[in-house]
């Protein structure tokens, strides 16, 4: 059991009825999991208010209850503990009830659009193989040391986090690398946090269905590093033109990467092609088995965070040459007939460009580059013309089929993808609403030394439709698809 008051340390509080003297059992924002002598915070959420539920809590044996305005009726011997924030007074209040858990390892947290997944998972690997326990916190899994949960947020809900820090402080963790999403941020699930560095990685066209615009996505995403204190780093990547804006009221130390630009670390791509990369990182030559410039920049955001957490340059240098690519992030396969297949996560018209330009930069002009893409439902809207254009433009063939659609129709989706795409792409495209038929189609077409690119759900192993989860797999069904091929 732990008191009221501990846990409200920190807390920005406007009032009290009733007694925080007194000890609870645990935490909850959800109605349905309180049980007796547990808090109850009411948090104003996107869908529902936690503040209808109010009642339901007391009437499930919460003793007090944390809200932005206190009910006009009150239950005897509940107290109730009116906050600014109740978002930010339940991280605070989670930070408080684990014991700070986040002051007792190195909080690394990883910001921006594209390679939040690679870069946190990278430095697990690297960290790891490098002899240290280490914990992850990404939108694949969680681990602890060695030890793996299945991962349902970018950013889980602030409990989750310090829960899993805690468990990480248990195993002897000294370093833990974090998604840090701008869902995360503006929800406020990394307050009460210590960080000892933030990384930011780049920002462009996503999540405008939660932000609305873009500058409020970018003012969500610097607000992250605004709060980093002074004996943190920040490493931002300087030829992203909002790398500067991000860093502009910081009060960590602030370094930075780059490949076009000067820079703390700076690098330079020698050679690009399936078998990895080779790279120059401030004058040291490295090998690494990963592949395309999106991966040249983060590798270059790994070594400059290894260095600046301690390690040694030249061990830096051997264990980047190990690294393995993360599970759907330009996984790749090869068939006995010499087709490439392709599996990325990207879902971003920026991701998205990246790794068709990638796959340009590293093929001749005589293999066909047959592209499989689609966009969620009920998420940003805009995005699709522009993913739509960029698929028609950069590949030999493209077809458009379901991403996770969600309760949205699959046929309206795939009509506002192809909206983007300019008269003289239009011969290149088919759409195929059903998307294993989609990727068998893909495979039909394709010869000796083509490469298939299967975008948009990467390590995702689901297909969210009309509320269900139906399983689904993009690497599975294409490598299944080119067996089938050979027979």
């Amino acid at each position: 059991m732990t008191e009221l008051k501990d846990i409200l340390y920190k807390v920005a509080i406007n009032a009290v009825v009733g007694n925080t003297n007194m000890s609870i059992s645990k935490i909850e924002f959800d109605s349905r999991k309180v049980g007796s002598e547990d808090v109850f915070v009411a948090i104003q959420g996107s869908v529902s208010d936690g503040h209808g539920f109010i009642e339901k809590a007391i009437n499930e044996g919460a003793k007090a209850i944390i809200c932005e305005k206190i009910p006009e009726i009150k239950v005897n011997g509940v107290t109730y503990v009116e906050v600014e924030d109740t978002q930010s007074a339940l991280a605070i209040m989670a930070a408080n009830y684990y014991g700070s858990p986040s002051e007792n390892l190195k909080l690394v947290g990883v910001t921006g659009t594209n390679g939040k997944t690679t870069i946190a998972t990278l430095l697990y690997q690297l960290f790891k193989k490098a002899g240290y326990k280490v914990g992850l916190l990404s939108t694949v899994k969680i681990l602890v040391d060695t030890h793996e949960f299945k991962a349902t947020h970018t950013t889980p809900d602030s409990l989750t986090i310090n829960y899993y820090i805690k468990e990480m402080n248990k195993a002897g963790v000294e370093y833990c690398f974090m998604e840090v999403s701008s869902h995360g941020i503006h929800q406020k699930r990394t307050e009460g946090l210590k960080f000892a560095g933030g990384i930011f990685t780049n920002l462009s066209h996503d999540h405008l269905d939660y932000h609305n615009t873009f500058k409020e996505y970018r003012d969500v995403k610097k607000a992250f590093f605004d709060e980093l204190p002074t004996d943190a780093f920040v490493l931002i990547n300087n030829d992203d033109k909002n790398g500067a804006f991000m860093v502009q009221n910081t009060k960590a130390k602030k370094y930075s990467y780059a490949l076009k630009s000067y820079a703390d670390y700076r690098g330079q791509i020698l050679e690009n092609n399936l078998e990895g990369l080779f790279l120059k990182l401030n004058d040291h030559e490295v090998w690494t088995k990963l592949i395309g410039s999106f991966n040249a920049y983060n590798l270059l955001a790994i070594f400059g965070t290894a260095e600046l957490l301690g390690l040694e340059t030249l061990e830096i240098l051997q264990l980047l040459s190990d690294l393995q690519s993360v599970s759907g992030r330009f996984q790749y396969l090869i068939s006995e007939e010499k087709i490439t297949a392709i599996v990325d996560y990207a879902h971003t018209p920026d991701a998205l460009k990246n790794v068709l330009e990638t796959i340009n930069d590293i093929r001749s002009n005589n293999e066909t580059l047959i592209t499989v893409v689609g966009c969620g439902g009920d998420r940003d809207k805009m995005k699709r013309p522009v993913m739509g254009n960029i698929a028609a433009r950069l590949s030999n063939k493209v077809i458009f089929t379901s991403d996770n659609p969600r309760t949205e129709n699959p046929d309206l989706i795939i009509e506002d993808i192809e909206k983007g795409v300019e008269p003289q792409d239009y011969k290149k495209t088919l759409s195929i609403t059903d998307r294993k038929q989609a990727i068998k189609t893909a495979c039909q077409l394709a010869e000796k030394d083509d490469i298939i690119l299967i975008a948009g759900k990467g390590h995702e192993t689901y297909q969210e439709i009309n509320g269900e989860r139906i399983d689904f797999d993009d690497f599975n069904i294409v490598k299944e698809e080119l067996e089938k091929l050979n027979k």
